[in-house]
């Protein structure tokens, strides 16, 4: 399969450099395309290729099917470089990264059919759709909306309540509902174009709907389900969500590591209106110049630390603990917030010029305020972090 891959034009496992290099190596690409991939919705062509080219899509897939299983901190670092580029792309990717997490889960013949092509992607979105137990599989019908990456996907995702032959739903052991994702090729799925809004316009995350499709069992998965995983590797002990929370914190960072670089170039030769001082010799830029480097590179480092620590714990123990994940959970809402913080100082200070389209501030400043409002960046994590803290079960389900 990988002498396939690298027939593609895909680099196999084997030959693969560094991820985070790998991304530096084409980030030039993306900033440059970043315009187009506003106005058309969509990641264009040529950053399709360097992403693929570079097995980008292929980092959080197990080794199993030619993917790297990289550690949860170099994939935040892969998505704080990418995003500081293009924020709809490095969204994309995390969105794409996160559902090659399911292959853990799934026969390796099943694994194979979705995750053996060359550009292989994955899309799914937020929602329930109705499963209903058939021979062989599943009759399944749903609509799911904010699918980031679906018009370069080839298979899409939905989540499903399971309906059995006698019309109950099925329950899992503790009562709760049961949940299965059915993958079906995206030719099969019927989209809607809604997606007109202010930040990560590039994402085109439209929704879409299964209309009573036949999903063969083999073809649904029970994602973080411990019986059901296949791959025993440290990667596949954290959580999806927690992934997802990794990356998506590693893209409002790298948004706001663009704005405060672009804003300290700026400072050092601009001279404010009605001034005749320059920005870098006024003692507010100073302070908050270095403030905002302290934000970003203290919230970066502790995510970093957080998500080695975990790393370390599934790797010794093979289990991850609510204590990491509250603490992942912690760390990475935090940094959301953090990076929209340096992110509005940035724009402020930048003055008049920083709402003129195709400058480095105003679109910057619309994606990270789209990407904030995400359910990974709601500080509705925060209650849940100190219910675990204090002893509580937490009430949320986004550990």
């Amino acid at each position: 399969m990988s002498a396939a891959l690298e027939r593609d034009g895909v680099t196999p496992m084997r030959s693969r450099a560094d991820p985070v290099a790998r991304v530096k190596s084409i980030a030039g690409l993306i900033e440059r395309d970043s315009a187009r991939i506003e106005a058309g919705k969509a990641l264009t062509p040529e950053v399709l290729d360097a992403l693929h080219g570079n097995a980008l899509f292929r980092t959080l897939l197990p080794r199993a099917y030619d993917g790297e299983e990289v550690k949860p901190s170099t994939f935040f670092r892969m998505q704080e470089v990418i995003s500081a580029a293009d924020g709809s792309t490095g969204w994309c990717l995390c969105q794409a990264s996160g559902c090659s997490f399911a292959a853990a889960y799934m026969a390796p013949e099943a694994a194979w059919e979705i995750w053996g092509e060359p550009r292989a992607v994955v899309a799914w979105g937020f929602g329930t759709g109705t499963a209903r137990v058939v021979p062989g599989g599943y009759r399944v019908s749903g609509t799911w909306g904010f699918a980031s990456g679906n018009r370069h996907a080839n298979w899409m995702g939905g989540h499903c309540k399971i309906v059995e032959p006698d019309g109950s739903i099925r329950k899992n052991p503790d009562g709760s509902q049961a949940e299965r994702t059915m993958m079906v090729r995206r030719e099969k799925v019927r989209f809607h174009d809604v997606w007109d809004v202010v930040g990560l316009r590039g994402t085109n995350s439209d929704t879409y709907t299964y209309d009573d499709l036949f999903v063969p069992e083999e073809h649904s998965v029970c994602r973080d389900s411990d019986e059901e995983r296949r791959i025993d590797s440290p990667l596949y002990k954290f959580t999806t969500t927690n992934l997802y929370a990794s990356g998506f914190a590693g893209v409002s960072m790298g948004l706001a590591r663009g704005m405060l670089d672009a804003f300290t170039e700026m400072a050092k030769t601009k001279t404010a209106a009605a001034t005749t001082r320059p920005l870098r010799e006024s003692e507010v830029i100073q302070n908050g110049i270095a403030t905002c480097e302290a934000k970003l590179r203290s919230a970066g480092a502790w995510l970093v630390e957080v998500l080695d620590e975990a790393w370390e714990v599934a790797r010794t123990r093979g289990h991850i603990t609510m204590q990491e994940r509250a603490m992942v959970r912690l760390a990475t809402t935090s940094a959301i917030h953090r990076a929209k913080e340096v992110a509005e100082w940035a724009y402020h200070e930048a003055g008049a010029g920083a709402i003129m389209t195709g400058g480095p501030f105003e679109r910057r400043m619309r994606d990270i305020h789209a990407s904030a409002q995400q359910v990974q960046g709601r500080t509705m994590h925060l209650e849940m972090c100190g219910q675990h803290f204090l002893g509580m079960n937490p009430s949320g389900r986004f550990f």
